[in-house]
């Protein structure tokens, strides 16, 4: 009787520390990369996930991003949101500029 009930608590100690190690830190990241493509407006420079820097020129639908890329204004590729790993606003360049 009693090994039972301590076999019951170590396994609500196991889920409860999967929980907090693992699940909730993978919704967290999840919610933040969502806020982020919600926020992502024309002129934000993205870091895509394969290593190239664009600023976004066009947001034509839900899931897809117009960006272009480097100097060649005649550069433009559309790309998913999913592709985009990273993004700068304009005005996070003008704060850490002026430091």
């Amino acid at each position: 009787m009693n090994s039972s009930i301590s076999l019951i608590i170590w396994i609500v100690v196991l889920f409860v520390f999967m929980y907090f190690f693992m699940i909730r830190p993978q919704k967290k990241e999840q919610n933040a990369k969502t806020a982020m493509m919600n926020a992502l407006a024309v002129g934000d420079t993205v870091l895509t996930t394969s290593g190239f820097y664009g600023v976004v020129i066009s947001i034509p639908d839900e899931t897809t991003v117009i960006v272009e890329f480097g100097s060649n204004k005649n550069c433009r590729i559309p790309m998913q949101k999913a592709a985009i790993a990273q993004v700068e606003k304009p005005e996070d360049a003008v704060k850490t500029e002026s430091k």
